[in-house]
């Protein structure tokens, strides 16, 4: 039996619907205009609040499973199993009602009964964490981590104390359970990141592993699918050398085992991305001032692979770990670069510009790409690819209308088995935004006759520098341009240029870490435009 072909959830100022998902994206379900939805874990189950009521309707049929009156909640969320619906809505207090109301419940999914409510003053971290069975669920209460048992929510089975806990995360997969913890360097004292198994606390000796660091104000913490280790990427808001506008970070490793490392990365810069490959024994990062490097290591920290330097700022592996794209998305021009990662050999580099979301689809062969608001209000809309390249559906925003979050139906493990990589595009009647190199300039006296050695010029391609040869920016061509004959036209062209480049520079300084004027950042945006005008005149359009 073939698997499903996975639902993506659309939200908007139009209204929240369901989609049939690739190819075909037909209209499965529609609601309301929503303020938050999400999926349960196995993908059964969808629910939405939107201001009056919280809804959940099982997404087989689109029936209703529960309705709660909640016209305050703000996010939702499921158990691992479905047994619980967890709400959230902001801390308010009154004059009248100094403590305020708990603002976070804990609903039985079947009955609608409310099993327990909680204050949870903060946003961050709102949602209590369980294991992947519902054995255990944990919630940091005033930097004390309380674990509670089967889903009995009246008594707290375990606490785990330390100094301040400001973070944990709960490893992933059966049990044991095990968890990251970390507590912030104070009074000359150094942070540190620990890793216990439930329900083993019993002081410093108890951890299965420990690593203590200087140089951090906040921490990422990320187990692997099998839980054997965690990637720590530490970072300080600001970078005392002055190198950097990010701050500082660095990347460590540590495992169960006990073994903890620095994860030694050869270019200076930033840490923009760090992710781990679902087989569990190699990560990729990226980093580095642009254009930034992208390495996968193995679990010995060691390199496995470089991709040398590019324009990206983000990695993503398919739910089958047989793909991973690189991008470069936010200031940069969403460039994608398709790897086939077990023979390491690009597949595609296509290009969705002006991007602020992206994520596989579970059946590791298509992608959804998107622009939304607030993080853009203009040209909202979403694509999705086959990771070939193709664009399989496009749907543009009409204008006045904004488009605020797209979201894949998710699938338990092993529903889409891996399929053999394919190279050639996929068909499809929206063609591919594959990028093409950049053909020579030919006058266009020329541009009909066969290419003769006295009349062929520089392409662009070949200005590249042997540092910048792996996929990078298409810079502004340096090398004279012939003339169009036309001195206005000449005139202008030589504008563009100045103008792009002078943009090339902001967005280097950008990259760098420096702070750019309202005005600056205005002028990197209509780069895409300024490009076009450049190919039209030089085509003689």
């Amino acid at each position: 039996m073939a698997p499903p072909a996975p639902l993506l959830a659309v939200r908007g100022s139009s209204g929240t619907s369901l989609l049939c998902g690739p190819p075909v994206c037909e209209e499965h379900h529609a609601f309301q205009r929503g303020k938050y939805f999400t999926f349960s874990r196995d993908g059964s189950l969808f629910g939405w609040c939107n201001g009056e009521r919280v809804h959940v309707v099982k997404v087989a049929d689109g029936s209703p499973l529960l309705s709660l009156d909640l016209p305050k909640t703000a996010m939702l969320n499921f158990s691992p199993l479905n047994s619980v619906l967890v709400t959230w809505q902001s801390y308010s207090k009154t004059q009248n009602n100094p403590q305020g109301d708990p603002n976070l419940q804990l609903w039985d999914l079947q009955t609608g009964h409310l099993l327990k409510s909680f204050y949870q003053k903060k946003a961050e971290g709102w949602c209590p964490s369980w294991s992947e069975d519902e054995s255990i669920a944990v919630r940091n209460v005033n930097n004390e981590l309380h674990f509670f048992e089967s889903n009995k929510f009246d008594n707290i089975a375990t606490k785990l104390h330390l100094q301040k806990v400001t973070e944990f995360v709960l490893s992933p997969g059966s049990q044991p359970s095990k968890v990251a913890v970390y507590v912030p360097g104070s009074k000359g004292a150094p942070s540190f990141v620990r890793l216990y198994q439930y329900p083993n606390f019993g002081g410093p000796t108890s951890a299965l592993a420990n690593k203590s660091f200087f140089k951090a104000d906040k921490v990422t913490m990320l187990w692997n699918k099998k839980a054997m280790a965690v990637l720590v990427t530490a970072s300080t808001e600001v970078d005392k050398t002055g190198a950097s506008y990010y701050g500082e970070q660095t990347l460590h490793y540590l495992a169960v085992n006990g073994e903890s490392a620095v994860v030694q990365l050869p270019k200076n810069g930033p840490i923009y991305d760090v992710t781990w490959s679902p087989n569990s024994m190699e990560f990729c990062v990226v980093y580095g001032f642009m254009p930034a490097k992208a390495t996968v290591f193995n679990l010995k920290c060691n390199t496995v692979f470089d991709f040398g330097t590019g324009p990206r700022n983000a990695a993503f592996y398919s739910p089958q770990g047989h793909l991973l794209v690189l991008a470069g998305f936010g200031n940069l021009r969403g460039q994608m670069e398709v790897w086939d990662v077990k023979k390491y050999q690009q597949v595609s580099k296509p290009q969705a510009p002006d991007s602020t979301h992206f994520s596989w689809c579970p059946d590791g062969e298509h992608i959804v790409t998107a622009t939304c608001s607030p993080r853009l209000r203009v040209s909202n809309g979403f694509k999705i690819w086959h990771y070939t390249g193709s664009v399989l559906h496009q749907h543009l925003v009409p204008e006045g209308q904004e488009l605020w979050e797209v979201l894949w139906q998710p699938f338990a493990d092993g529903t889409f088995p891996e399929r053999a990589i394919r190279y050639q595009a996929a068909s499809s009647e929206l063609g591919s935004t594959e990028q093409k190199l950049a053909q020579a300039y030919r006058p266009p006296a020329l541009r009909n006759k066969p290419a003769t050695a006295s009349s062929k010029l520089e392409s662009k391609a070949d200005i590249i520098s042997e540092e910048l040869s792996t996929p990078v920016p298409t810079p502004v061509p340096n090398c004279p341009a012939p003339t169009s004959g036309d001195p206005e036209t000449d005139k202008k062209i030589k504008n563009l240029r100045k103008k792009l480049k002078a943009i090339e520079q902001l967005k280097e300084q950008q990259a760098a870490g420096k702070t750019l004027e309202k005005n600056q950042i205005e002028k990197i945006l209509k780069e895409s435009q300024l490009l076009q005008e450049l190919e039209d005149l030089e085509l003689g359009l």
